[in-house]
């Protein structure tokens, strides 16, 4: 069985079309950098559903409450980098989930 994914499929893990490192990893790491990643991802379209909220909010004359939103919203992208970093730290080796962790 053949560890270079079809081409046309890409890699399931990075969603690439390479080989990436990441296939070495074990299954509980893939899991790990899988989870940060997603978490990351929901921050994003979490972020871009309440700036629509805010949106609606301040046309609808609630501008305090749409700055408070704004405000939260501004914290997202941080860590969604912070989360990012870490999804390429375990595919890098750095961050590994120990037996404990499973």
């Amino acid at each position: 069985m053949s560890t270079t994914p079809i081409s046309w499929l890409g890699c399931f893990t990075c969603g690439t079309d390479n080989r990436c490192d990441a296939m070495a990893l074990t299954k509980p790491n893939q899991q790990l950098r899988r989870d940060l990643k997603e978490a990351a991802a929901l921050l994003k379209w979490s972020g871009v559903d309440l700036m629509k909220m805010a949106v609606r909010l301040s046309d609808a004359g609630f501008e305090r409450d749409a700055m408070e939103l704004l405000t939260i919203i501004g914290s997202f992208p941080d860590a969604e980098d912070k989360l990012a970093g870490y999804a390429d730290e375990v595919k890098a080796g750095r961050i590994a989930r120990g037996k404990a962790d499973i």
